[in-house]
């Protein structure tokens, strides 16, 4: 059982008992001892990005830190950056060539990688848009640009890992994965129609729980370890998408209980935090996580407040399929 088990038992809100990101680096006894180690993190410019930046840095790790704007990476970040042991690179996920080029500048600074965190995110885009590549925007951004970083990171992050601490690539995923599973391998871009902003969200969601589970299946035995996980429900700009009016919708509907349990940014962070640094992860993956605990079995009910796993969380065969045909989709069919 997790030792923030009963702190999740009755919550009261942001800013209550449950764990901030800090804390969980303190508790695991992390602070000061990922020197010489570096980690990579995408979408730092705001919300639970900040917060896992601030968290980590106290490891005493190097870090290679992504955004579309870096100017507006930096003075998000603050005094928590800084320039002799953090490098911000550029990188707009709304383009395949520019991930390319914000993986090319990595590793011609690093050979080893021991973390890769895949935060950035976007939500519910009420029209379907497409990516500069021609995909749609959730599916794009938050799967497919994060699985192609991922691949051309692979080998820095195999090399990084060693007997002591093993890699790990963390994926931050959502409870809105429930909803549904992914879409035919002929329809990822709604190209027979019926886009609906949830289910393109819940796909890409689900498509980053499958990408995590896949790597551990892959690669777990070579000391490379994959992670999926639900931060929580927090204020921050991925809500950018989604109209006031809309927003009030969804409140009104949300049982009072499902409001307690919002958490601050500094306490949304702290499950990707424990699955980046926690001594229950070392050398073992393949789960999806919430509330720093592994996610608990839950009902196909489609329920996208639960923190609980649904039928599909799991799922062997769609996740090779979706391994597959994203290898193909962001032409890397021949990578091992």
């Amino acid at each position: 059982m997790s030792r923030y088990a009963e702190a999740h038992v009755s919550p009261q809100g942001p800013g209550d008992a449950r764990p901030t990101a800090l804390q969980v680096v303190q508790d695991e006894g992390m602070t000061d001892k990922l020197k010489g180690k570096v980690i990579v993190i995408t979408g730092v410019s705001s919300g639970i990005g900040i917060e896992t930046v601030r968290a980590l840095s106290t490891t005493g790790a190097s870090f290679y830190l992504t955004g579309r704007d870096l100017t507006k990476a930096k003075d998000a970040l603050g005094d928590i950056f800084e320039p002799s042991r953090m490098k911000l690179v550029e990188m707009d996920q709304t383009s395949l060539k520019s991930v390319r080029a914000a993986a090319e500048t990595i590793l011609a600074g690093t050979d080893k990688i021991s973390i890769l965190v895949n935060n950035a995110g976007i939500m519910a885009i009420p029209d379907l848009q497409l990516t500069q590549d021609g995909h749609e925007m959730q599916f794009g951004v938050n799967h497919l640009s994060h699985f192609l970083f991922f691949q051309l990171l692979k080998p820095a992050l195999l090399a990084g890992s060693t007997p002591e601490f093993a890699s790990r690539v963390v994926n931050v995923a959502s409870s809105s994965h429930r909803l549904c599973g992914i879409l035919a391998s002929d329809n990822y871009n709604f190209q027979k129609g019926g886009y609906d902003r949830w289910v393109s969200y819940a796909q890409s969601k689900t498509a980053n729980v499958y990408m995590a589970n896949q790597i551990e299946r892959l690669y777990g035995a070579r000391g490379l370890h994959g992670l999926s996980l639900h931060p929580g429900y927090i204020a921050t700009g991925l809500m950018r998408y989604v109209s006031e009016e809309d927003t009030k919708a969804m409140v009104a509907s949300i049982s009072p209980e499902i409001l307690q349990g919002r958490k601050s940014p500094e306490q949304g962070a702290a499950t990707q935090v424990w699955a980046a640094i926690g001594k229950e992860w070392e050398g073992k993956g393949g789960k999806y996580l919430a509330d720093v605990a592994v996610a608990k079995p839950g009902p196909d009910d489609h329920d996208m407040t639960s923190a609980l796993t649904a039928g599909h969380t799991y799922n062997a065969e769609e996740e090779a399929r979706l391994w597959k045909d994203s290898l193909k989709i962001v032409g890397l069919e021949d990578v091992e």
